[in-house]
């Protein structure tokens, strides 16, 4: 499985994008929200490099913990995405504005103009969440490769 973040809008304190799978053709899952570029890393403030990175199961932590109680029927750990250079413990994960993402990559059906609102916003995070992780956490269970590449326009 391939998963594709296209980041469209660069905002003072946040990025916006989108997010596809692309194993076999474009098909468009969600809208995504992460910190800002910056230069020089700003430890919870920072969105990842641009790259291709694999995702794995997090099965421990507090967000693996918490998301096994909210997520009882669904979770079978948290979407990981690993050997990012400089950065540990970026996960796919529910969210709304900027100040919920530490680096991480927030999903959700709607997105609010992050040049208008500093701290960028998407909504309805939580059914995002639900619809797109049981295909990513069935492949990585399964032993298949699941790969994510973060671009720019």
């Amino acid at each position: 499985m391939k998963l594709e973040v296209l980041r469209f809008s660069d905002g003072e304190d946040s990025t916006s994008g989108l997010l596809f799978d692309v194993t076999n053709e474009r098909r468009f899952l969600a809208y995504t929200l992460e910190d800002e570029f910056r230069v020089s890393k700003k430890y919870g403030e920072t969105r990842i490099p641009n790259g291709i990175y694999k995702i794995k199961l997090r099965k421990t932590g507090g967000f693996h913990q918490k998301y096994s109680s909210r997520f009882y029927d669904i979770h079978k750990g948290m979407l990981h995405i690993t050997d990012v250079p400089g950065f540990e413990y970026i996960l796919i994960h529910c969210g709304n504005t900027d100040e919920h993402t530490h680096g991480c990559l927030l999903v959700g059906d709607t997105q609010n103009n992050n040049m208008l609102e500093k701290d960028g916003f998407i909504g309805r995070s939580k059914n995002a969440y639900k619809r797109i992780y049981p295909a990513i956490a069935d492949a990585i269970e399964k032993g298949e490769e699941v790969l994510i590449e973060y671009k720019g326009l």
